[in-house]
């Protein structure tokens, strides 16, 4: 008996796999493995959302219009070249459906965001992966990785898992050593929480290239993950692709008045900031302060750290994850990105942050003994 098959490049597809979200105690975790705000969103957003539960029999604004608008208004840009999405997420995969298809190939970096080849693979496009250096954006290796059939180029500036990123004049390197029919798609999602002088989110490249196309969410820093809101900004014909491909009402009414109200809010977001700034140069100290057993924390200028374990022995990534569930904290271990030797940290609140630096030098005390 025949069955319905799937296009073969389907079955190239590793699904996604979120941070757990549960342990086996039954208690009530600690989660850390989603780089989620621990202060969660304004408390103006939420009076916002809360106000229109009521009207969940109406459909969402198709166009996120208000939202658009605002966001042009904040980041001093056209709101025309302006396009929401179901999180930055279902931009990312129409921005690959719309430029590649089976035979071309679309290049990101080593160690970087896993949706990239997922988004590849969907269209029948093949993935390739450009060697990094130091778990960060090697720009010639990427580069030299560019072949005729390259039609989009991924870069997570900050990174997600290492937290690492690429300066301004790197960013603008590795544009103007591409082809012109290469779309550059510079994935910011954690712009807000990275001031370094030197640092480009790419809404400059995105004003005037006409192959650079810039992503960003509301799910970190503004704490609205559960609301999946996105945009991208990039040139009319890019943007017009995007509206052309995406759901329609892909923005739930929640989403785009939460989203709305959390732009307005700039003092919780600069709270937000400053907690983490404090956390992230805390748990960083502490945990390179456990040196002496094999661990180092990959520089991160995020929302999280990335540690990484000995390879052998009993003190690894493996083994502080087990460990660590058992004591319900929840962290993201990465094998399936080629870090299994890596644990990555998302920064939470106070007492988050202590309990599990204390969790992790009572698992590497015992697994010494």
């Amino acid at each position: 008996m025949s069955i319905p098959k799937p296009k073969p490049w389907i079955a190239g597809i590793e699904a996604y796999v979120p941070g757990k979200a549960s342990t086996r105690s039954g208690r009530q975790p600690i989660k850390l493995s989603a780089n989620e705000s621990p202060l969660g969103p304004s408390p103006k957003a939420i009076a916002a959302m809360a106000d229109i539960q009521g009207q969940a029999h109406r459909y969402p604004d198709p166009a996120s219009t208000k939202l658009r608008h605002k966001i042009a208004e904040r980041h001093g840009l056209d709101p025309e070249r302006v396009v929401c999405g179901t999180g930055s997420d279902e931009l990312l995969h129409l921005l690959a459906g719309g430029y590649a298809t089976v035979g071309d190939e679309i290049l990101y970096v080593r160690h970087g965001f896993s949706v990239y080849p997922i988004a590849s693979h969907r269209v029948g496009a093949t993935p390739i992966a450009a060697p990094d250096r130091n778990y960060r954006c090697d720009v010639d290796a990427v580069l030299q990785s560019v072949t005729p059939r390259t039609r989009v180029v991924f870069l997570a500036n900050p990174n997600n898992p290492t937290g690492t990123y690429i300066d301004e004049g790197d960013v603008r390197r590795l544009h103007a050593g591409l082809r012109t029919d290469i779309v550059l798609v510079l994935d910011a999602a954690y712009a807000e929480y990275i001031d370094t002088p030197d640092y480009m989110c790419g809404l400059k490249l995105a004003k005037t290239e006409s192959n650079v196309v810039t992503t960003r969410t509301f799910s970190k820093i503004y704490g609205l993950a559960a609301e999946r809101v996105g945009w991208a900004y990039g040139p009319l014909p890019i943007i017009d692709i995007l509206n052309r491909t995406r759901a329609p009402f892909n923005v739930c009414s929640t989403g785009q008045v939460g989203a709305l109200a959390a732009l307005d809010d700039q003092d919780w977001i600069a709270r937000a900031k400053a907690h983490n700034d404090i956390w992230l140069k805390w748990l960083t100290a502490e945990i390179n302060g456990l040196g002496n057993y094999g661990l180092a924390v990959v520089p991160s200028v995020c929302n999280f750290i990335l540690v990484r374990f000995p390879q052998l022995g009993d003190c690894t990534a493996e083994a502080a994850n087990t460990w660590l569930l058992e004591h319900d904290y929840i962290v993201r271990w990465l094998p399936g990105q080629g870090l299994g030797d890596c644990l990555r940290i998302t920064v939470g609140t106070e007492d988050q942050c202590t309990g599990l630096v204390a969790s992790l030098r009572m698992f590497l005390a015992q697994a010494k003994q």
